[in-house]
């Protein structure tokens, strides 16, 4: 979930100008220290913003929690025969950027049932980032791109994009993966690599750009500017 929360409106006399960014930074320190959040809620603070004409009215700005879901596709994890070790390393990378996991599911590699988990974690609302790992290498098994498609309303290729360029620097071997990013109703899903490894990589290229998404995704598209 990405709310704008309004923590709180400062109406004083100092100018909003350069002399007064020291001030402000000061303030947006203040406010990220004792932003009340509970335990269960991964938050944090972006920023200040100025709202309005008036001097002095500041409100911080922009916390993120994303919903998140792992489907990890994987036969012999399915059977209980492989540890998920990928899917353990997602929610490490996601909880690091505010993430919450509300839904988790090891599925084997099978197209309609990777397509039907898919379409109903969408459908049923509540997650917002959908991440899948396995199944998107050129074995006859793999299936995730195939399915992910067919549940898909909109392409995001620029982020299988990063992914495959951020893979290349470390093997050529990443040039074979298949994986998609696609949008279906309010939520994104990403298609990333079934080693635990490859996951780090893949994911760590496109982290940061998440919360963004996920905010455009939800309506939010006014977005102060940055110097």
């Amino acid at each position: 979930m990405s709310c704008r929360v309004l923590i709180g409106s400062i109406r004083s006399q100092i100018p909003t100008n350069s002399q007064s960014l020291p001030l402000i930074d000061l303030m947006s320190s203040a406010y990220a220290d004792y932003f009340p959040i509970t335990h269960h809620i991964h938050a944090r603070i972006s920023f200040i913003r100025r709202l309005g004409p008036r001097p002095g009215r500041l409100a911080c700005y922009d916390c993120h929690m994303i919903r998140a879901g792992i489907l990890t596709v994987s036969d012999a994890g399915s059977r209980g025969e492989r540890e998920d070790t990928s899917g353990a390393a997602i929610r490490e990378l996601l909880v690091g950027i505010g993430g919450e996991i509300g839904r988790y599911e090891i599925v084997p590699d099978e197209r309609d049932v990777i397509a039907a988990k898919l379409r109903d974690w969408c459908d049923a609302g509540g997650i917002d980032l959908i991440l899948t790992t396995g199944g998107t290498g050129l074995a006859a098994r793999d299936v995730t791109p195939e399915a992910t498609l067919a549940v898909a309303e909109r392409l995001a290729p620029g982020i299988a994009e990063a992914m495959r360029a951020e893979g290349m620097r470390h093997t050529p071997k990443a040039m074979l993966s298949r994986a998609v990013a696609v949008v279906r109703g309010s939520t994104l899903i990403i298609n990333l690599p079934g080693s635990e490894k490859g996951v780090r990589e893949s994911l760590g290229a496109v982290l940061d750009v998440l919360p963004h998404a996920v905010e455009l995704l939800q309506g939010v598209t006014d977005h102060p500017k940055t110097s």
